[in-house]
Parts: C-alpha cells; sequence; structure tokens
C-alpha cells in the first residue's frame, strides 16, 4: 500500500505544481485551489509512505515522479521543448528511480 501513496504523492504533487504554473498566469481562486490542494495531499500521501518505505527512497521517487510528470505536462499541454536531450534525462531519472526501487 506504501508504494500506491508513494504515486498518488507524485502525482498529486505534478498536480500542485499545474496549479503553480497556472497562478503565475492567471491568479484566480482557482488556479490556488489547484496548488494547494495538490501539495496538501501531495505531502499528505508522501507522510503516508514514509511510515514504511525508507526516507531516501520515498523521496527520491516522489521528487523523481514529480520531475518527470511536471516536464511532460509543460511539453505536452505548455508549448515546451521536445527536444531529445530532454527526453534522454528524462529517461535517465526514471532509470535511476527505477534502479533505487530495484536496490532496496
Amino acid at each position: 500500500m506504501a508504494w500506491i501513496y508513494l504515486i498518488l504523492a507524485g502525482g498529486f504533487e505534478v498536480i500542485g505544481v499545474t496549479g503553480m504554473n497556472k497562478v503565475v498566469k492567471y491568479k484566480n481562486v482557482q488556479s490556488y485551489l489547484i496548488l494547494f490542494i495538490g501539495f496538501i495531499l501531495s505531502f499528505s500521501f508522501l507522510g503516508q509512505a514514509m511510515k514504511t518505505l525508507p526516507m531516501g527512497l520515498s523521496y527520491a521517487v516522489w521528487t523523481g515522479i514529480g520531475t518527470i510528470g511536471g516536464t511532460m505536462v509543460g511539453m505536452l499541454f505548455y508549448g515546451e521543448s521536445k527536444d531529445w536531450k530532454r527526453i534522454l534525462f528524462i529517461a535517465m531519472i526514471l532509470a535511476a528511480v527505477m534502479g533505487l526501487k530495484l536496490t532496496s
């Protein structure tokens, strides 16, 4: 169950970061709600995951999901660069997170 919590935490981090981007652009109530609800749920699920999983592993996976997810949202919905180098480094982050899972 801890891994499900951790995946949810990473997903809600992506939602929080998306809300942050919306706040910068629009500064409306809906944007702030997305920001705060995303981060509140993200930290809540991260805390639940860390009751079972080691801190270092939890944090690395959480930030990896957030980094990859935030970058993918930026590329797909906000016109950010889809350069092959960015995709290569996303793959490297994914490989590192999977390596941490396999070695713990």
